[in-house]
């Protein structure tokens, strides 16, 4: 039996997917409140899928989600990065993570499979890999410092013989079926809907196809190292081309406005100072455009040799994403 906890996310509805597909029983846990349409539909046999209601915050549930359980797939996480008050982000993501390491050390687990960020990975003038340590809190949002303090307690489980970890740092992903969408994800809908006004020049950052990333946690869990961190991204994905693509294989156009790197943080400086008078958290301020670009190139040679993992090319997943949308708006015609 396999756990998925946030198994109505993005990338936890894909490990779902995955699982399901290769024939595995998996257990979903959710809140009562959860939007669980990315699960809904997934194709499975009776009883493959088995739901448990619970929270991050409420152990007996936590435990009882852990009886019988093989694997674990940590994908729960906050990822509002433009909030002004950080404390959901900790609570969330730290404290709630150490609910469940605390239920997994109690559990007799064969892997715990953690998503991360490759926002944890260090940041030089050069492709950096998962040696590279986080060296850039100076000018780190508080969402990344929460991803980061989430990691090393994860990991920190790891080194101590509790839990058997193993640190998925799992780049933008990309690909259908996100329904919110993720905050990645808007630059997929808007364009593919045709309501995009602006393309991007000099922001970039790491990014894989969904399937690709699920794929990778599937396979950590039989082959990744406990205590070890993997690089989950297929290249170096420059947002403007991103934009380009997603409106064009929805028959759009591409947005003719293009915004250099310091236009988008003169809009970014404005979220900001909107997000100071009114006290609203604004989705793009200084932060959220500096996450667009700061993080440098990475290298996924470790996830290819160690779980040979072979990602396919993201620009086709973004294409898939943008297909996704268009269905949706006719669907609704």
């Amino acid at each position: 039996m396999k756990l998925v906890i946030g198994a109505n996310g993005f990338l936890g509805s894909h490990v779902v997917r995955r699982l399901v597909a290769d024939g595995e029983h998996v257990r979903v846990l959710t809140r009562k409140t959860s939007d669980t349409r990315p699960i809904d539909k997934i194709p499975a046999t009776d009883g493959q899928i088995e739901r448990v209601t619970g929270d991050l915050f409420d152990q007996q549930s936590l435990d009882a989600a852990m009886r019988g359980v093989d694997d674990v797939f940590h994908c729960a996480v906050d990822t509002r990065a433009w909030l002004i008050d950080p404390a959901p982000l900790f609570r969330a993501n730290v404290d709630g993570l150490r609910n469940v390491l605390d239920a997994a050390a109690a559990a007799d687990l064969g892997s715990f499979v953690f998503a991360s960020t490759i926002g944890t990975i260090g940041n030089h003038d050069r492709v950096v890999a998962e040696t590279d340590e986080f060296n850039w809190g100076d000018v780190a949002t508080d969402y990344i410092k929460s991803r980061v303090a989430a990691e090393n307690l994860a990991l920190g489980y790891a080194r101590d013989g509790k839990v058997p970890v193993r640190a998925m740092c799992v780049a933008n992903t990309y690909g259908p079926y996100d329904w919110k969408p993720t905050n990645h994800g808007i630059f997929v809908k808007g364009p593919a809907l045709g309501r995009f006004p602006f393309r991007t020049r000099g922001m970039a950052t790491e990014s894989v196809a969904i399937d690709d990333a699920a794929l990778a946690m599937t396979l950590a869990a039989e082959r990744a190292r406990n205590g070890e961190r993997y690089i989950v991204s297929e290249r170096f994905l420059d947002l403007g081309e991103l934009i380009k693509t997603a409106a064009l294989a929805a028959g759009q156009r591409p947005p003719r406005l293009v915004l250099p790197r310091p236009a988008m943080y003169t809009l970014g400086a404005g979220g900001s100072a909107l997000a100071k008078i009114t006290g609203k958290p604004q989705a793009l301020n200084i932060d959220t455009v500096r996450l667009m670009h700061y993080m440098s190139p990475m290298s996924h040679a470790k996830a290819e040799t160690e779980l040979d993992w072979h990602p396919r090319p993201v620009l086709d997943a973004v294409a898939d994403a943008a297909r996704f949308w268009t269905a949706r708006r006719t669907a609704r015609v």
